[in-house]
């Protein structure tokens, strides 16, 4: 379902569109003249049939609205579109139309097609964020950058670390999404699964249909067994968390008082509709907005997916819309959080001013592991002497050195070393590099 006013914010990009209403028609046609075909090929009905169906399943041919609007006599649109195909295909050809099928074999598999289609779009977006991140962890990684602990000033980071741990989680996403080839599969079952109204051809079909859509083949119906909804939701729910956390911290440091960074998008992006000074990361807040859709929909797509006997009783049909929307808002979030890092400017002057801040506080738990592993004193004298100069407004380094207990063994310039982010950033470039590594070695192999 298409709401076009806020489609520019929460149906950005191509998976929008592989999604629509054209889209869904267009598959269940697609999945109708298959099964036809694949059929004509397995001898249980002539070709020339199978064609004349065929050369009717054209979405051109057919009214997304009216179709809708007919599958409230019967609970599902396919049975509707199999009705106004048959009355097209028209002769003896339109009594094989849809035969041995069922609505949801119809509808399930068109689910498959759409679902294949809209990830492959979904992975070139999530492709091009990792490199960009890949980018930003390489020309970064030793920009020196506050860490951050519950919203505080914690030890130094680098950005280039920043960004290596938004590119695990992006890389993380995009090999999620390549592990679903084998999840896309044809659903062939007939009224209850066992395709009885095929006879002994019912196995062959299925085969010959997976080969005309490029789907898996089944070892049997799903109709009932809804795990590879639920692996898709997981997946896609996946994708959406990494976009969310890398979003969430873009606008973060981009608030006025940290200024790490900005987002540069073309003239009037980003802006207020009252205050002319703004300058919003309008693109990272739609990534995250569009992401924030996946955990409720996720849920719902998980909670339906008991469903009861040989076919359910409403579950199913509680799938179509949340599967369609979380592959939209997952489609959306990846393509702005793309545009968010293609605007995206890094001012590390800022961030090593911002990790200077605190005048060396982020870093007192240095000066007491040096009192302790190079000196003798105890921790617990070491943790008490620092601690209790550590006393906002006074300047560290002074305190520090005029204390009787450091002042004995650090003199203020080691105590002004000790204190240098710059200095004190431990492993940070080895995880970068191997960050960068495996993102290359993934994209190579």
């Amino acid at each position: 379902m298409s709401d076009g006013l806020f489609d520019g914010v929460l149906a950005a990009g191509p998976v929008a569109d592989l999604v629509g209403d054209a889209a869904w028609l267009r598959a269940m046609l697609d999945v109708e003249a298959a099964l036809a075909r694949a059929e004509a090929d397995a001898g249980l009905i002539p070709a020339a049939h199978a064609e004349a169906i065929a050369a009717q399943c054209r979405a051109e041919f057919y009214d997304a609205a009216e179709i809708g609007t007919a599958a409230t006599e019967v609970g599902n649109p396919a049975a509707p579109l199999v009705r106004a195909l048959t009355e097209r295909v028209g002769g003896e050809a339109a009594g094989f139309v849809h035969f041995g099928a069922t609505s949801q074999d119809v509808v399930d598999t068109a689910a498959m097609l759409i679902a294949r289609d809209a990830v492959a779009a979904l992975a070139e977006d999530v492709e091009a964020c990792g490199d960009h991140l890949a980018r930003l962890a390489s020309a970064h990684v030793d920009a020196v950058q506050p860490g951050r602990t519950l919203l505080q000033h914690a030890v130094p980071v680098t950005f280039g670390l920043t960004a290596a741990n938004w590119l695990s989680g992006m890389d993380g996403a995009a090999d999620r999404l390549t592990t679903l080839s084998g999840t896309f599969a044809v659903q062939c079952g007939g009224a209850a699964g066992t395709l009885a109204a095929l006879g002994e051809h019912g196995p062959d079909v299925v085969r010959r249909l997976a080969v005309h859509l490029g789907l898996a083949e089944p070892a049997l119906p799903w109709h009932t067994e809804r795990g590879r909804v639920a692996t898709l939701a997981g997946a896609l729910g996946g994708v959406s968390a990494s976009v969310a956390k890398i979003a969430g911290d873009i606008t973060l440091l981009a608030q006025t008082e940290v200024a790490e960074v900005v987002e540069q998008g073309p003239g009037g992006s980003g802006g207020s509709s009252t205050m002319p000074h703004k300058r919003n990361p309008i693109a990272a807040v739609s990534a995250a907005a569009a992401a924030a859709q996946a955990p409720g929909l996720v849920a719902t797509l998980l909670s339906a997916s008991a469903h009861e006997h040989q076919r359910a009783a409403g579950s199913w049909h509680a799938e179509w819309r949340p599967l369609r929307e979380l592959l939209r808002s997952t489609g959306s979030a990846a393509r702005w959080l793309r545009t968010s890092l293609e605007r995206l400017h890094i001012d590390v002057d800022r961030m090593r001013a911002n990790a200077e801040l605190t005048g060396g506080y982020a870093l007192a738990e240095r000066v007491t592991s040096e009192l302790v592993t190079e000196h003798g004193v105890s921790r617990a004298k070491a943790h008490d002497a620092v601690t209790a100069r550590c006393v906002a407004g006074e300047p560290l380094v002074d305190a520090l050195a005029a204390d009787e207990v450091v002042g004995a063994y650090l003199s203020a310039e080691r105590i002004a070393e000790l204190l240098d982010p710059a200095s004190y950033l431990g492993s940070a470039r080895v995880f970068v590099e191997r960050a960068l590594r495996q993102h290359h070695a993934r994209k190579e192999g």
